[in-house]
């Protein structure tokens, strides 16, 4: 093969590469954890309570299900701005609309979520109301 040829292929790959680098979106490599929120023990208390329950048990697997092809936790690009996850609770009321959020820590990330499933309608619930938890990367 030509030297040239390889020379501006390589030279090629490594401006793109560069290139990449500098609009690849995602979180900062290096941030420090984000506090806790104490009032989430207690949703997630709350959300234990509900079990055992057969209709409880079923509504998960679909509310899940509606979730995941509904794709809410794609709503403003909420995945990006912390490399940690974030768990939310909805409370649901009997409709299945979301009437409060809680969040287990408070950052940028957590608060874009609450943002984005502040006016999410998922399928009415077995009961209201009802506590949901969605672990988010």
């Amino acid at each position: 093969m030509n030297q040239p040829f390889l020379k501006i292929a390589a030279a090629g790959a490594v401006m793109m590469i560069a290139a990449g680098c500098s609009t690849l979106g995602g979180p900062p490599k290096v941030e420090a954890p984000p506090p806790a929120n104490p009032a989430f023990a207690g949703e997630m208390a709350k959300f234990n309570a509900q079990f055992p329950n057969d209709k409880a048990s079923k509504y998960e697997e679909v509310s899940i299900n509606f979730n995941n092809s509904n794709k809410l936790d794609e709503r403003g690009n909420c995945h990006d701005k912390s490399k940690y996850p974030v768990v939310i609770v909805l409370t649901l009321d009997s409709a299945g609309k979301v009437i409060r959020s809680t969040t287990d820590v408070d950052n940028s990330k957590a608060e874009c979520f609450r943002q984005a499933y502040a006016s999410a309608q998922l399928p009415a619930p077995p009961f209201a109301p009802y506590l949901k938890p969605i672990k988010l990367r």
